[in-house]
């Protein structure tokens, strides 16, 4: 297959990658073009994957979607806003979409976006990744370091009942397996991301703020590990309101890290003690804050108040945040446009699908 990539900073080339040693063609576009800068047609991997392989490079979205079978949308979710409209104006009503991750119900965004501008009733279906398939870094214009190569992300879909479609696409393209999520939401609510980096960003901002090197997992002190239980179980409590749920904090780590299930202290530190050095952030001005908060923490809450639910922690853990470092971090132009009280049965059928 030919598969559009979408997203040019780490984790897009990273897939990129996993999909040609699948066999199949990859075309990377950057919204910027700053991440495709110096990509002349190959692409090195180093680190969990060894490879070199050819990539292309689309100057536009339009390129990018040219004889395309499949696309991925792998940006922070603090650029969906400025990039979902372009998007929407320019994906061809048969190309199917995945968005890896899909933070703050982006996809309903963009399911209203195209049906505002008359996208066909039958249109290709929406996919929703928990999170990427793999992780890593950018060590140059034609290198990644792969640090990561998920076999299992939960996956959603618009509409609801073309999930498992969506993930056996997945698999056939980068090798992850895709169980389907009841819906878009569920997704939403599933990544413990904002849970993990929230605490983490808390309780080790003047770490950031003063650029020092720290060990994630060996700062998840039992004091940290309280924080996140009641922000888990505060999380838990809102999915259950709208009747999803959602694997705990430690059921993610012990999926995730292959430590034994057990008190979440006790597991974080058996991460620390086993598996290499995870470094922490070294800037306040990190996706840990600029991502997590605003369309993870944040977006719960808005959910929240539709539904009457309490969450208390997560409140002040926000309102603490952004008071330490004076950002905007409840600003959520995604969940502008979206009542989550009218929800109806878009979380089923998508917007305008018929």
């Amino acid at each position: 297959m030919r598969v559009a990539i979408l997203g040019a900073g780490a984790v897009g080339p990273i897939c990129a990658v996993l999909a040609a040693l699948r066999g199949h063609e990859a075309v990377l576009w950057s919204p910027s073009g700053a991440g495709t800068r110096g990509l002349a047609g190959r692409l090195r991997a180093e680190g969990l994957l060894g490879a070199e392989v050819a990539v292309a490079v689309a100057a536009t979205l339009d390129d990018a979607f040219a004889g395309a079978d499949a696309a991925l949308l792998a940006v922070p979710a603090n650029a969906h806003a400025g990039l979902l409209p372009r998007i929407a104006a320019a994906l061809p009503d048969r190309l199917p979409l995945v968005m890896a991750p899909a933070l703050s119900l982006a996809p309903l965004a963009l399911d209203g976006l195209r049906a505002g501008l008359g996208g066909a009733p039958g249109r290709a279906p929406l996919g929703a990744m928990a999170t990427t398939p793999a992780g890593g870094r950018r060590l140059g214009p034609d290198s990644v370091r792969v640090s990561l190569v998920r076999s299992e992300v939960p996956i959603a879909a618009l509409p609801a009942a073309a999930a498992p479609q969506l993930g056996a696409l997945v698999e056939a393209l980068f090798g992850t397996r895709c169980p389907a999520a009841t819906n878009v939401l569920e997704v939403a609510l599933g990544n413990a991301n904002p849970i993990t980096h929230g605490a983490l960003a808390l309780a080790n901002l003047t770490r950031m703020e003063r650029a020092e090197a720290w060990n994630q997992y060996a700062m998840m002190t039992p004091a940290v590990c309280r924080l996140m239980e009641a922000l888990d179980s505060e999380r838990a409590a809102l999915a259950a309101a709208w009747g999803v749920r959602v694997d705990s904090v430690a059921a993610y780590l012990h999926r995730a890290n292959g430590v034994p299930p057990g008190p979440l202290a006790e597991m974080t530190a058996a991460i620390a003690a086993s598996a290499g050095a995870v470094m922490g952030p070294t800037a306040v001005a990190t996706r840990y804050l600029t991502e997590d908060i605003p369309f993870g923490l944040s977006a719960w809450l808005r959910l929240a108040a539709a539904k009457g639910v309490a969450m208390p922690v997560t409140a002040s853990v926000v309102t603490a945040l952004a008071a330490l470092t004076g950002l905007d971090l409840a600003a959520n132009p995604l969940l502008d446009g979206l009542d989550p009280g009218a929800f109806g049965g878009a979380l089923a059928h998508g917007i305008g699908r018929g």
